[in-house]
């Protein structure tokens, strides 16, 4: 793997202010997002590592100049925001109250996961620091800008405990962090991801009916890309019950369903992940 670093692209300013760093499609890279208004600047999320971090905070400042300058993260995993500290006495941190707990809960466990990922991985994480936010908030906080408002909602658990939607609702732009990804398969990684929670905080999404949806990975879309992540989860969810109604063992319904599901979404990426959506929903029905 080469390394995961965050490209020298140009920023796509997809609605006035609203500006995003595309992740080019590359592995373990987030689609980042800067939203700049008439006093202050959002940045959300940061790539993984210091050094990502310094390109990002770069690109900020040629956006924002001088202004204050927060930041916030979609969810803690590494790749979207391990590259923290290249902020610290540049921004004011602002997360909510549990993704602040899971990352530092589970932070030194990611560290070693993803750096056993490969050489260039371990290299970005191999000075990173837990960087805790300076301000947190419960189930939501709204931040005036500048003549630009943006709402920060707690929306977890899903794919994390701590999962959070940066949302501009007079642009219409959705940030959904791995909540909704654009050709990638929805990653349920540990013990907090829950598959059905996910669903419904899909649906909840729907109702925005944002005109931008901002993806955790991969190209900028609309609410399409929320209902197709949806509809995947609800039919891995639909399939898993079916087989399991037939007394069939996960060893049997993970080998039987893995290669239709493949085959299905064909044009997406990561299938490594089908696997674990199956053994999720599977727990499901025996929780």
């Amino acid at each position: 793997m080469t390394a995961p670093m965050i490209q020298d692209v140009a920023a796509r300013e997809i609605a006035p202010g609203v500006h995003v760093v595309p992740d080019e499609r590359i592995d373990l890279v987030p689609n980042v997002g800067m939203i700049v208004g008439g006093e202050a600047a959002l940045v959300v999320d940061t790539g993984m590592g210091a050094a990502n971090g310094r390109r990002v905070l770069e690109r900020t400042r040629e956006l924002a100049g001088d202004r204050p300058l927060l930041l916030t993260l979609t969810h803690f995993h590494p790749e979207h925001g391990f590259g923290a500290q290249a902020f610290r006495g540049e921004a004011t941190l602002l997360y909510n109250e549990s993704q602040r707990e899971e990352l530092a809960e589970k932070f030194e466990s990611f560290v070693d996961m993803f750096s056993g990922f490969g050489p260039a991985v371990a290299e970005l994480l191999a000075d990173v620091e837990l960087v805790l936010p300076r301000i947190t908030y419960g189930d939501g906080a709204m931040i005036d800008l500048g003549g630009k408002s943006v709402q920060l909602q707690t929306l977890g658990p899903a794919h994390t405990r701590g999962d959070q939607i940066v949302f501009l609702p007079e642009e219409g732009v959705l940030f959904a962090g791995d909540l909704v990804e654009n050709r990638f398969f929805p990653i349920l990684p540990d013990e907090d991801a829950h598959g059905s929670e996910w669903i419904s905080v899909l649906k909840r999404l729907e109702t925005m009916d944002p005109a931008f949806v901002v993806p955790g990975h991969g190209e900028v879309g609309d609410v399409s890309l929320i209902r197709e992540a949806r509809e995947y989860l609800e039919t891995v969810r639909s399939l898993v019950q079916g087989l399991a109604g037939e007394s069939r063992s996960l060893d049997e319904i993970k080998t039987t369903l893995d290669p239709e599901i493949r085959e299905r979404y064909a044009s997406w990426d990561n299938e490594i992940w089908i696997g674990f959506a199956i053994e999720k929903f599977h727990a499901e029905l025996h929780a």
